[in-house]
């Protein structure tokens, strides 16, 4: 038996995105601010119904989230900052989590 043609493939749009993919230059969303809150003793991201206390980590690369750095910017920043390497991963995986709550744009 012969196998079907393979139908052509179109190339995908260049403005288009996978629904997953970070932008180039991460930013908070206007919705949100960053601020050290004494009280807590944490950094805290704080919205119109409330706030979201952040682990240092955490803290450390959504305050590199400005929309001049790059991905790979802040990565070699908290590589400097935290004494490690291979932290790509994990930095991506935070700004996904992010996006999937509306605090990266």
């Amino acid at each position: 038996m012969n196998a079907a043609p393979a139908l052509p493939i179109s190339p995908v749009a260049p403005e288009a995105k996978a629904p997953n993919a970070l932008p180039p230059f991460p930013k908070l969303s206007r919705l949100y601010r960053l601020q050290y809150e004494q009280v807590q003793s944490a950094w805290v991201l704080l919205y119109p119904e409330g706030m979201v206390k952040l682990n240092d980590s955490s803290a450390e690369i959504l305050r590199r989230c400005n929309g001049e750095r790059s991905i790979d910017a802040m990565v070699a920043d908290l590589e400097i900052l935290f004494n490690a390497k291979g932290i790509a991963p994990q930095v991506r995986e935070l700004l996904q989590e992010g996006m999937r709550r509306g605090w990266i744009v």
